[in-house]
């Protein structure tokens, strides 16, 4: 006898059948589309079982690669309101578009589903009649989910008959698209080039579209977390002009940050802080612009806690603690300083855009020293903003580097002060200019601007640190030896970054110094001015610009080697620039041409320096990426130690980023990430990567624990087994060498073994890193 789920499905086919002969007339068979109510009363009874039950399965399969900016048809299926929401033809990141985008950005540009509706958004979920056939025949997401389980993936190691590259079409079909979606693209249902789902999870998402896609609010806040919103929301709206400015000039440096108040992770939850044209105690009237700093159009800003929405994914997530300490610091560096506010800073472009103008009131050993606090955070917010993605963006910056930064103390003087101030004008910024650019007449400008302001400071540092006078390793800021912020490791992972504390890898061959005008210059380049919703020549601007940025802090770290080896060592970094750096380089700029009181007595000065640097971190430099954290046999931490010193032309067939776990003779597992860092002759060709590539001098890096969001392979290895798998991977030599690499150790795409091995990583992350752990993401796993 058939079941009723088997009469439905049946009965559905047959429905189907009729629908493509009457060129699919939903409204005929449906009704005509209206959007639909679902969003529930947290843990109310419609919203339980996807509290309980769906919300975690779409976490584990779909948010992995519907997340964020580049979520594919911009279907954001990290909350209620984007699934609801649905998905739109149109790409977020679209590089060679002429004129700026209207923004769309969940949560913000609009606020209800018919909104996004008016604006081109098209349902993934039912929004006719509301019937078990309606809602399975006339949603795509149903659709898309039996066509997977239809069509399941092909028995074959390497899949084919798929497009998995980074700026690949995409379909987004709308309902009314669907039946010649599933003829075109039988294999292509969902989750897209991945195993499909076991039969109990499809049932599971199957019966809750059936039954309507209910879904729920997020949970009401705590009496600790009420409290904590107040205090903070009072403190970011105090009265004075003092409190205003020191207000927005947090605002528009943790706009981006997920905030929270306890590390207990049975109570984390995350919060943003937004602008609002009502003050605490009254609905959010929430203001949207283009940049956190761009003209709110009302007499009074108020700035509001609100909490995150939507599910951590790692690609997006920056953490900031918001606790009594940070209360005390920012009280004392803002609030009851020494200093005076008689009038606030307009928001006019040319005036907003750069932070040494708008902010000229704020002591600057108050600003830096806030940077400083977080600077991992700092950096992140370009690493992990929407500036960062695809290898246009990323190739301003070389694969693995060290960053240092200058002691705030140091910029205590009036003498600095003064600087910064005299040179406001040549410290403008892109960002300055409209969403619409026209690259090359404005890259001439800000080239001019830059060089006249290395002119003037190297002037200045010629004359304080004449004969080398006060040129010593004080100068870099050692963090007091506890904050682990001191030191960082940034790794380019070809169309993605990471940063992460301490000094990690083999020996960089490069580093930068940041000073306070480089990182403040860098944030608001990259990720207050940035807009992913730019046109071409805004984006390319923006990536140009970087340039000088980077050899900024390239030229601040050179500055401690000796005078004779500076220019050498320089060069080796750029070998066959370009002529427009070329030209940059050569132009008519007084050097910094100082000695170092540094004392060097080795003939590898370079080497020497970062000795000298680690040891003045002393107890503050993290070693939270150290293999030896690994619960596993010393002899195993050797093993792992080797592939550090793995080196050379193999390394070309390796991705990026893989994802490495080792069951221990425990039992138990640990992970690990291996960055392959790439080579080049110099980073300063925009369009020719590939040309600059020395893939001889490739380096591999293995860190404990998950680094980088989009990896790219897993691999699984018996602890007893790790001698053999370093000794293999060191001899890949060839295309071929690395899949036999992949055939002994990987859990490939195609393997019916990918989603435990995913949900095992989820689980570790999340345990071992509850507050920093997010969801990865699988776009760009690759196919091999």
């Amino acid at each position: 006898m058939f079941s009723k789920r088997s009469l439905l499905i049946a009965f559905v086919v047959i429905f189907s059948g009729c629908a493509t002969y009457a060129t699919y007339n939903y409204d005929q068979l449906f009704g005509e589309e209206q959007v639909q109510e679902r969003i529930h009363e947290y843990k109310s009874p419609e919203s339980i079982d996807y509290l309980e039950e769906v919300k975690p399965l779409i976490d584990k399969r779909c948010v992995v690669c519907h997340a964020c900016y580049d979520a594919p048809c911009q279907l954001k299926m990290s909350s209620a309101e984007g699934i609801d929401r649905g998905a739109h033809k149109s790409k977020i990141y679209e590089g060679t578009r002429l004129v700026a985008a209207n923004p769309t950005r969940l949560f913000e540009d609009a606020q209800t589903t018919q909104e996004w509706r008016d604006i081109g958004f098209s349902p993934v979920l039912n929004e006719r009649e509301q019937n078990e056939i309606a809602n399975t025949e006339a949603g795509v997401m149903a659709r898309m989910l039996t066509l997977k389980q239809t069509n399941p993936l092909a028995k074959e190691t390497q899949l084919t008959g798929y497009d998995f590259s980074i700026d690949r079409d995409q379909q987004c079909p709308t309902i009314e698209e669907m039946s010649d979606y599933e003829s075109q693209y039988p294999s292509w249902g969902m989750p897209y080039g991945m195993p499909e789902l076991s039969n109990s999870e499809h049932d599971l998402l199957m019966n809750w579209l059936e039954q309507g896609a209910h879904m729920s609010d997020i949970a009401p806040l705590s009496d600790s977390d009420i409290a904590n919103v107040e205090k903070w929301e009072t403190f970011f709206n105090g009265n004075s002009l003092k409190e205003q400015l020191t207000a927005r000039y947090l605002y528009e440096h943790l706009f981006l940050n997920h905030l929270y108040f306890t590390k207990d992770p049975n109570t984390l939850r995350f919060f943003k802080v937004v602008r609002s044209a009502t003050p605490p105690g009254e609905p959010l009237s929430l203001i949207a612009t283009r940049r956190p700093y761009d003209d709110p159009g009302v007499e009074r800003v108020y700035y509001r806690v609100v909490p995150v929405r939507s599910s951590i994914v790692d690609k997006t997530h920056m953490p900031y603690l918001l606790d009594q300490e940070r209360f005390q610091k920012w009280n004392q560096w803002f609030v009851t300083a020494d200093y005076q506010v008689t009038s606030l800073p307009s928001y006019s472009t040319e005036i907003a855009a750069n932070p040494l103008v708008t902010f000229v009131d704020l002591p600057v050993h108050s600003r830096y020293s806030y940077l400083l606090d977080e600077a991992q955070d700092t950096i992140q917010g370009f690493i992990k903003g929407p500036v960062c993605r695809g290898q246009l963006a990323l190739n301003v910056i070389n694969d693995h580097f060290w960053v240092f930064f200058v002691d705030p103390d140091k910029t205590d003087s009036p003498d600095v002060v003064k600087f910064y101030r005299e040179q406001k004008e040549n410290l403008a910024l892109p960002a300055e200019l409209d969403s619409t650019t026209v690259p090359i007449t404005s890259w001439i400008q800000y080239s001019r601007n830059q060089a006249r302001y290395l002119e003037a400071k190297n002037t200045y540092l010629n004359s304080i640190f004449a004969d080398g006078k006060h040129l010593t390793l004080d100068l870099v800021w050692n963090g007091d030896q506890k904050n682990d912020n001191s030191a960082l490791t940034i790794y380019r992972h070809f169309d993605s970054a990471s940063v992460i504390k301490g000094l990690n890898g083999p020996t960089p061959k490069t580093a930068w110094v940041i000073d306070y005008a480089l990182l403040e210059r860098i944030h608001y380049l990259l990720v207050a001015g940035f807009d992913v919703y730019g046109n071409f020549g805004h984006q390319l601007m923006t990536r140009m610009y970087m340039d000088f940025l980077r050899m900024e802090g390239e030229s601040n770290f050179l500055a401690l080697l000796p005078k004779k080896m500076r220019k050498t060592e320089f060069e080796s970094w750029y070998q066959d620039p370009s002529p427009q750096l070329s030209r940059f380089l050569q132009r008519d700029v007084q050097p910094f041409e100082q000695p170092t009181q540094i004392t060097y007595t080795s003939d590898n000065p370079k080497d020497e320096l970062f000795a000298k640097l680690r040891k003045r971190m002393g107890k503050g430099l993290s070693n939270r990426y150290s293999v030896t954290n690994a619960d596993l046999d010393k002899s195993s931490h050797i093993a792992l130690n080797n592939i550090d010193r793995i080196q050379g032309d193999g390394l070309q067939y390796l991705p990026q980023i893989m994802t490495l776990k080792v069951v221990s003779s425990k039992g138990n597992s640990e992970f690990f990430t291996l960055l392959n860092t790439s080579a080049h002759k110099n980073i300063s060709s925009l369009f020719n990567e590939e040309g600059n590539r020395i893939p001889k001098l490739d380096r591999l890096s293995i860190l404990y624990g998950v680094v980088g969001s989009y990896p790219a392979a897993f691999l699984e290895i018996e602890e007893s087994k790790l001698s053999d798998f370093v000794k293999q991977l060191s001899k890949v030599g060839s295309e071929e060498d690395y899949v036999a690499l992949l055939d002994s150790y990987a859990i490939r795409r195609s393997s019916n073994k990918f989603w435990a091995y995913s949900d095992e990583l989820t689980e570790w992350y999340k345990m071992k890193y509850p507050i920093e752990a997010g969801l990865l993401d699988y776009n760009r796993f690759e196919n091999r």
